[in-house]
């Protein structure tokens, strides 16, 4: 059975409508969680799939993609395209734009 924790979370991500962006680190607020964006790291590498969590829509702080090249980088910078996010061939989105706020 989740954590209390582990359940918040997954809850903030599941959240995230397509086209948008969140940081570790907000998601992590969001969940009740300050500067608890590796607990948000923890829980999408155990459980994005089975929870079907969209994975993908969450980036740095800075709007980077964290995945590095020939390790997920392309794929999750695919899918925010086909969502409509704009992202640099670089791997980053401008979180003015496309950061989703919680709301």
């Amino acid at each position: 059975m989740p954590s209390e924790t582990t359940i918040r979370i997954r809850e903030v991500l599941a959240r995230i409508p397509r086209g948008k962006v969140v940081s570790y680190g907000s998601a992590a607020a969001l969940a009740g969680l300050p500067n608890g964006a590796r607990q948000v790291v923890r829980v999408l590498h155990s459980s994005a799939e089975k929870a079907a969590l969209p994975w993908h829509r969450l980036l740095r702080k800075d709007g980077s993609i964290a995945l590095p090249p020939g390790g997920g980088f392309e794929l999750q910078r695919a899918l925010l395209l086909e969502e409509g996010v704009e992202v640099s061939a670089e791997g980053r989105v401008d979180l003015a734009r496309f950061g989703w706020l919680g709301n």
